[in-house]
């Protein structure tokens, strides 16, 4: 059917500058996407712990190293109920009718009453009821629990207030428990000559860390940093390790103020992504995510910490809970500089995505792996080549016939990043792939919602390879420039002259006049049935020259 080309808009021809692609753009395209990510994230990463009831035993507040390890960032606590859970829920109940009770002998100045009222209150609060926190919040009790806090004469005391903490911060009233004065005071506990005291005040900070940004700064301005840095040693427990690079993980979530210094930070998270413990890794992992998305300069600083090799080592790792945040951390590293992402390359990094492109894995890691080859791709020739020789381009093409809307997205974009600036040589290899699935998912089927402009780079840039081409064919034609034709590309090629954009008009009208002009041209032919008059060509270029086109035969839009 005859094509009509469509009269340029007076927006379209008022703009005459050059159509030009920010790579740099393109490689932090997804800043937004990735801030809806780290929303999502608090799901895996910054789950709130509770410090649940242990089964009866002799000592009244059991040592928390040997009770049960907090509960996996990927699961909901285990319940906090013991074998018989009846008869505990209703002393519970009856408890709570009797809070007024509880409340005096808080507030008591007889110490053996005190101990016994916040030993009553932790056990309330192990039914994990929202209800039971509001009437205990209701109470004012708060600001004495924090109070108790400062007791270094009685231990137990300080262990069980800060156990009764730590349960109201791991419910929705966080907030309440960081502005009720137990901040400075937990911070203080971190120098407590008790293990266990120590381990508990770690417990309640991680809970504050994991809610919002304000209940952050509050940590921060009480110097929270350096004294939970220090509580990593050599011969922590694990349960207690867990505890504290979970606290940290959530601690550095978002923002980080000028003043936190990361490099501390990172020496001890380039350690313990050494450690063979499962949950471990996974927040050390989510803490190098985390700063490489809140602190200028962070990526340097991982990679000047040695991170690197180790990270592209764990994407082998066998368990999703380690590989989602290991994978997620070298995306943000990938977003680097070529500098930086030579280092990624040059540790193997293309070898084992090739691998995780191929592999059935979830949609969320397959993402993050064409991420990485995509922010690889956008870099110089050098990294192309390093792609294509690690044989990543075939799972990339697979992914397009097979996959996901997401995740072909993701795939169309590393392709499109690499067509944008890729040798003729490189191209011709990347076509040879999956030539019909390359060159109509990835370089034009524009409702995959890639970049216009990166997307007309890509494809500019494969057109001028076909021109070198087609020097050595006698027909003379571009192969490229005839397979987009012959496929249907070109009329979505046409379709981005809608796009409300000059310069995207601009590069559309380039492309359509140097490699097909003479198909545009038959439908100025006043032989065929609904053509336009000559004026009325792609070819125009000034705002006299250009004229309404008459109706098309084929029911081409009106013109405007």
């Amino acid at each position: 059917m005859p094509r009509a080309p469509r009269r340029p808009s007076d927006e379209a021809r008022r703009g005459a500058y050059k159509p030009r692609v920010d790579f740099s753009r393109s490689r932090r395209r997804r800043e937004d996407g990735l801030l809806a990510l780290r929303r999502l994230d608090r799901d895996a990463g910054l789950f709130k712990r509770r410090r649940d009831e242990p089964v009866p035993a002799s000592d009244p507040a059991p040592d928390p190293a040997e009770t049960a390890p907090p509960a996996s960032s990927d699961h909901p606590p285990p319940s906090s109920s013991p074998p018989d859970a009846a008869a505990p829920r209703n002393a519970a109940e009856s408890e709570l009718e009797g809070l007024s009770e509880l409340v005096d002998k808080v507030c008591s100045d007889d110490t053996t009453s005190q101990l016994e009222a916040t030993v009553q209150f932790r056990k309330l609060l192990s039914d994990e009821k929202n209800s039971t926190v509001i009437k205990i919040i209701r109470a004012d009790v708060l600001p004495r629990f924090a109070e108790f806090l400062s007791r270094h004469a009685l231990p137990q005391l300080q262990m069980e207030a800060a156990w009764v903490l730590t349960n109201i911060a791991a419910s929705d009233y966080t907030l309440l428990v960081a502005e009720c004065g137990a901040v400075p005071r937990l911070v203080e506990l971190l120098g407590s000559p008790n293990a266990n005291i120590r381990h508990q005040a770690i417990w309640c900070l991680g809970n504050i860390a994991a809610d919002l940004p304000s209940c952050r700064d509050i940590l921060f301005e009480h110097g929270v940093v350096t004294p939970l840095l220090s509580q990593f040693r050599e011969d922590m427990k694990i349960p207690v390790l867990r505890t504290a690079m979970w606290a940290l993980s959530n601690l550095c979530f978002g923002k980080l103020p000028a003043e936190v210094q990361v490099k501390p930070i990172l020496e001890i998270v380039s350690q313990l992504i050494h450690s063979a413990d499962e949950k471990i890794l996974a927040d050390a992992c989510w803490t190098v995510y985390y700063i490489c998305g809140g602190v200028d300069g962070a990526i340097q600083d991982v990679l000047d910490a040695g991170a690197c090799p180790q990270l592209v080592n764990l994407l082998m790792h066998a368990s999703a809970t380690v590989l989602l945040p290991v994978i997620m951390a070298l995306a943000r590293i990938s977003a680097g500089d070529d500098a930086q992402v030579q280092v990624l390359i040059e540790n193997g990094v293309l070898n084992c995505l090739a691998q995780l492109l191929a592999r059935n894995y979830t949609m969320n890691i397959k993402k993050q792996a064409c991420l990485i080859v995509s922010n690889i791709a956008i870099g110089s020739k050098d990294q192309i080549q390093a792609v294509i020789d690690a044989s990543v381009i075939s799972p990339l093409v697979a992914l397009l016939k097979t996959s996901e809307t997401d995740i072909k997205k993701e795939a169309a974009w590393a392709l499109s990043n690499a067509a944008s600036i890729a040798s003729s040589e490189q191209i011709e290899y990347v076509l040879a792939c999956g030539h019909p699935n390359v060159s109509s998912s990835a370089l034009w089927v524009h409702d995959i919602e890639l970049d216009p402009l990166q997307w007309g780079a890509g494809l500019e840039n494969i057109l001028e390879a076909g021109e070198a081409g087609k020097k050595g064919k006698e027909s003379g034609t571009n192969p490229y420039a005839q397979f987009i034709l012959e496929c249907g590309g070109l009329d979505k090629v046409e379709d981005l002259q809608d796009v409300n954009s000059d310069r995207i008009y601009k590069l559309v009208m380039k492309l359509l006049q140097s490699y097909w002009e003479e198909e545009v041209s038959e439908s100025d032919d006043p032989n065929v049935p609904g053509s336009n008059d000559s004026a009325d060509t792609v070819e125009t270029t000034s705002e006299d020259a250009a004229q309404p086109p008459a109706p098309a035969a084929s029911g081409a839009d009106e013109a405007e």
